[in-house]
């Protein structure tokens, strides 16, 4: 609802973060294709593609899985609603009247947890880029002493190769590259 929609951006406004609107579940699945979100604010009730459906579909798409879901609903009397809404996947249940302040504080942690997580996901994958440096370099310092032949330095490239071995195998979270 459109009073609904404007409520929660007059009580939203003061984290200056860019909000979209969706007045359905369908309009909402687009935008979370179309770009990344820190999270996802669900009416239960919505036309079409009610909010359960919609959680149940971002949460079926490796692109929206882990986007933290808080369902708000006007339905209090059903708590068969607030377990749905649980076992979709919400990482929270409000029901209206709420509380801004809570609304608010909550929406703000995921919006921390988010910028955290990108900001990690950035140093992984600059570190992953330093140990893939690293690992190229070793693997011609190795290719080079190979083509030496003396005893002294094949030891030397069996090190070189033990040491390129172990850079490789650091196993940082995320995609390496040209994966």
């Amino acid at each position: 609802m459109e009073d609904n929609l404007i409520a929660l951006e007059a009580i939203l406004g003061s984290l200056n973060r860019p909000m979209v609107r969706a007045r359905s579940g369908e309009e909402a699945m687009k935008a979370l294709l179309r770009q990344e979100f820190a999270v996802v604010l669900l009416d239960v009730l919505m036309p079409g593609m009610d909010g359960f459906e919609t959680a149940a579909n971002i949460k079926r798409l490796d692109q929206t899985k882990d986007i933290p879901i808080i369902f708000l609903t006007g339905n209090d009397l059903d708590t068969a609603f607030a377990f749905r809404g649980y076992a979709t996947g919400a990482a929270d249940y409000l029901t209206k009247p709420f509380d801004p302040w809570v609304l608010r504080a909550k929406v703000s942690v995921f919006l921390e947890l988010h910028r955290t997580t990108r900001e990690l996901r950035d140093l992984l994958a600059r570190d992953r880029e330093r140990l893939d440096a690293v690992a190229e370099r070793l693997t011609a310092v190795e290719r080079h002493l190979a083509a030496d032949g003396r005893a002294d330095v094949a030891e030397l490239a069996l090190r070189v190769a033990a040491l390129e071995s172990a850079v490789r195998g650091v196993d940082l979270p995320g995609p390496r590259r040209g994966d």
